[in-house]
């Protein structure tokens, strides 16, 4: 069985995920956003806005400043879809076909699917509504008969739209303003080469999503592999494709448990990258997995109350080389025009003055993307603060 080092692996990885690429030097535009989705596959989306939402932190990290229209931009010209992957993710419109299966009867949303049947009139009403007025979000539904608790705090007509989304009658796009799902009958909005394409079975669409995840990652464990687009019931999968040559079992020094090669992971001797990294970029998004890949324990805290967070609210790793050096709390102080540090903190063993200036150079390109000219204000806590303050 083949063996790679920890130092291989890292690179292996970040090399699938694109970090081994130099960024675009001139214009920015929807072919480096199609490599970028060739690399990554699916992009989660996250409706917290502290610095910017989240679906766009993994373009930056990979192409830099760019347009920040390129997402809605494709979505609108047919060649990206809305679904529930990882999490909710926009996906390159080719994958939908691998998608049937969970369309039709992922234990995900069972319980989703119950509650249409026991309500089919509505959820039917509901369709019709969305095929005589067009483009609706579920406000427009007016189905609401008490006032909104959390987040989560779904009224029926929101029920409905969100089976029917799930079953793929019905796709979504998100409106700019304010983030909503826009939801219309996918047949007006989905290309019909792909709406009508053949549908794999279960087990041969979950077969290629992992060959996918395992591009995608590289090298990963099998569990790495099935989070990938949350797949559950994969090992009789993964050993027919190990058996089929479609993925090699290997060792990693370090790792507790076998993982599996994709046959094109390629095994790079040098990774120069310099990136802030999304909570849910796919190189962190799997907590076990950057433990094992780096050595680095994260958890984001959004949820934790302030007095027992340890590193910040929205906290950013920072990739530099190989390796993952640092964390920042960043928030957009947009009425400021400055890009907040709340904190920034160091991984041991580190050159503080080089990390420092790296990030600091990579924070003032990430506030003059986001338009906030008078630059980067370290304000907060940290052991790499003083530091990242002082750096030029």
């Amino acid at each position: 069985m083949t063996e790679l080092s920890s130092a291989q692996a890292r690179r292996i990885a970040l090399h699938a995920q694109g970090f081994a690429r130099a960024r675009p030097s001139g214009r920015v535009d929807r072919r480096h956003l199609r490599r970028v989705l060739d690399d990554v596959g699916v992009v989660q989306i996250d409706s917290v806005n502290v610095v910017v939402r989240s679906q766009e932190l993994p373009l930056f990290a990979r192409l830099g400043a760019h347009p920040r229209t390129l997402i809605p931009d494709a979505t609108a010209a047919g060649e990206l879809f809305e679904y529930w992957v990882h999490e909710a993710c926009h996906v390159p419109i080719a994958q939908r076909p691998l998608f049937g299966w969970a369309m039709e009867h992922h234990p995900r949303w069972a319980g989703l699917r119950a509650w249409a049947a026991d309500h089919r009139r509505l959820v039917d009403d509901v369709l019709a509504r969305v095929r005589d007025e067009g483009p609706l979000v579920a406000a427009d539904l007016e189905m609401r008969d008490r006032p909104k608790g959390t987040w989560w705090d779904w009224d029926d007509g929101k029920r409905a739209l969100e089976h029917l989304f799930r079953t793929g009658e019905v796709t979504a796009e998100r409106r700019m303003r304010d983030f909503a799902r826009v939801y219309d009958l996918s047949e007006r909005v989905i290309p019909p080469e792909v709406l009508h394409a053949p549908t794999p079975s279960e087990h041969d669409a979950k077969k290629e999503l992992l060959v996918l995840a395992a591009r995608y990652h590289g090298v990963g464990v099998a569990s790495d592999l099935a989070d990938y687009h949350r797949l559950s019931h994969t090992r009789r999968a993964l050993a027919e494709l190990v058996e089929e040559g479609r993925l090699e079992a290997v060792r990693v020094e370090g790792w507790d448990r076998p993982a599996l090669l994709h046959p094109d992971a390629v095994r790079a001797r040098r990774v120069s990258a310099r990136a802030l990294l999304s909570p849910f970029d796919p190189v962190v998004w799997c907590r076990p997995r950057a433990e094992r890949l780096f050595g680095f324990r994260y958890r984001i805290e959004i949820y934790v109350p302030r007095a027992q967070r340890t590193h910040g609210y929205y906290v950013l790793p920072f990739l530099l080389g190989d390796r993952l050096v640092g964390r920042v709390d960043l928030k957009a102080d947009r009425a400021g025009r400055r890009l907040l540090v709340q904190a920034a903190w160091g991984e041991p063993g580190i050159d503080a003055e080089h990390v420092s200036t790296e990030l600091r150079a990579e924070l003032e390109l990430m506030a003059a993307w986001l338009q906030l000219d008078r630059g980067v204000t370290v304000v907060g806590a940290g052991d790499l603060a003083p530091a990242l303050a002082a750096a030029r």
